[in-house]
């Protein structure tokens, strides 16, 4: 069972991932957001063919598994996804020249945090990944707000919750491990459940703002598909 609901978790997050970043890119330009929603699901996939084929951690998925981690962990949800979300809160387009800045930097990230690695525990590392989390909690709070002032409650509290989850997810990856979860599958279910889930509200929160910013007037539509439109 609990293998199971990992597979339904990682193909959650995978498909989440794919078809609503191919969505940031096609209908909204947002290159930052789509990249990054693509490279989680990329990350799933990797990790769900890792997983497959016996979970060694010799295999050179492993290690790619752990950069796709790293990369997301301090720039990918953090810095690209405030950067990516500023869209619709505050008109802010980045240069060509500043996305590809940010996905270097993210890059350089990943290659260096992959080697602290789990079953130890590296305050340092850790610590980075908690505060930069609190850091990008702290302007989700803001989204949720900025939801709720436009009416859409739903989503302002999905947002909410989804955010509080995917702080708890990443206290609990290096502080608060799971007693008698020996390879972390429960942690996983968890994790790959609630991450797939960020996907798919922050999208929905990001359309909902951007179509309030259209009636407004406060920016041009960026697409002539109906606003109901998955």
């Amino acid at each position: 069972m609990k293998e199971l609901l990992f597979l339904l978790a990682d193909l959650w997050m995978m498909f989440a991932g794919f078809f609503y970043g191919w969505k940031f890119l096609r209908r909204y330009s947002n290159y930052l957001l789509g990249l990054e929603w693509i490279i989680v699901a990329t990350s799933g996939t990797n990790f769900l063919a890792w997983s497959l084929l016996g979970g060694d951690e010799g295999s050179p998925l492993y290690t790619v598994a752990y950069f796709f981690d790293a990369f997301s962990r301090s720039i990918g949800i953090t810095l690209i996804l405030v950067m990516g979300l500023m869209r619709v809160t505050h008109r802010y387009k980045p240069s060509l020249v500043t996305d590809i800045g940010v996905f270097a930097v993210a890059i350089a990230a990943g290659v260096y945090l992959q080697q602290f690695r789990a079953g130890h525990l590296y305050v340092g590392p850790a610590t980075f990944y908690v505060v930069v989390n609190v850091l990008t909690t702290l302007f989700l709070a803001y989204f949720s707000w900025r939801l709720w002032k436009i009416g859409a409650t739903g989503l302002a509290i999905g947002a909410g919750l989804a955010t509080a989850a995917g702080t708890a997810i990443v206290l609990m990856y290096d502080f608060f491990p799971f007693p008698d979860d020996q390879h972390r599958t429960v942690f996983y279910i968890l994790a790959l459940g609630t991450w797939g889930t960020q996907l798919f509200v922050y999208f929905r929160s990001y359309r909902a703002l951007h179509e309030h910013n259209v009636r407004t007037g406060a920016e041009p539509a960026s697409s002539p598909r109906s606003a109901t439109s998955v």
